[in-house]
């Protein structure tokens, strides 16, 4: 068997997943396909779909299952975070100011990776802070994009309005002022999987002393651009 790896059972499991990524097969299809005997080939496909790596559609055919897509949407988020560091820390020093990566989990969203200000006065959210959906640059940003019903459900008790996230689809990026905690400003621009779904919002954040109340002016530009790197490392090949 080419590309055996010495383990025969997972060389033939791996064969029925890859026959299965062009579409559909019926079991005769992945005999086909695979070369494998037919009882092989059932044993290992029923085996695979109770572990979810297979599934059938309405025709009881084969096709790839849920799991895989759980296992490569994790795959994106260590690749997310691997990417974040230089990024953020490339944000903190052309801005002068405290950058952050959130992503949304539930009603609330996760500061998954920072940079904080060397000096002076820090307005840190430290790694692993949970924070609502209902203010600040982020949330906007991780909200704006969402589907329709649930942008009408997480829109009750913001801070922000539907006419407010409009804006920010139209711009691409989102600013608060004094939104989430009084005196503080923050930019934020959404990060985009392969599919180009917002995974995450990369933010800036500091008193509006420093920001001013218009902060996108000052700081849009680079945060749209740390954005479309972090975007840029999830859709590179591995």
């Amino acid at each position: 068997m080419d590309n055996s790896s010495g383990v025969g059972v997972l060389d033939k499991a791996a064969l029925v997943l890859s026959a299965l990524e062009s579409g559909p097969a019926t079991l005769a299809g992945l005999v086909g396909a695979t070369g494998l005997a037919r009882p092989t080939a059932h044993r290992l496909a029923v085996a695979l779909e109770h572990h979810r790596m297979v599934a059938r559609d309405m025709q009881g055919r084969f096709i790839l299952g849920p799991r895989l897509g759980e296992l490569a949407a994790a795959a994106g988020e260590d690749r997310l975070l691997a990417s974040a560091g230089p990024v953020l820390t490339h944000l903190r020093d052309v801005t002068g100011e405290s950058a952050q990566l959130y992503r949304r989990q539930g009603d609330m969203r996760i500061c998954v990776a920072a940079a904080e200000r060397l000096s002076g006065l820090r307005d840190t959210v430290p790694v692993g802070s949970t924070l609502p959906m209902k203010a600040g640059s982020a949330a906007q940003i991780l909200m704006a994009w969402e589907e329709p019903e649930r942008l009408h459900r997480g829109l009750q008790g913001a801070r922000f309005t539907a006419t407010a996230l409009s804006g920010v689809r139209r711009r691409g990026w989102a600013q608060s002022i004094g939104e989430r905690e009084p005196g503080v400003a923050s930019v934020s621009a959404p990060v985009r999987g392969p599919s180009n779904r917002v995974v995450a919002a990369v933010s800036v954040s500091g008193p509006i002393e420093r920001l001013t109340r218009h902060p996108g002016r000052m700081h849009a530009q680079a945060i749209v651009d740390a954005a479309a790197r972090l975007s840029e490392a999830l859709r590179r090949p591995n």
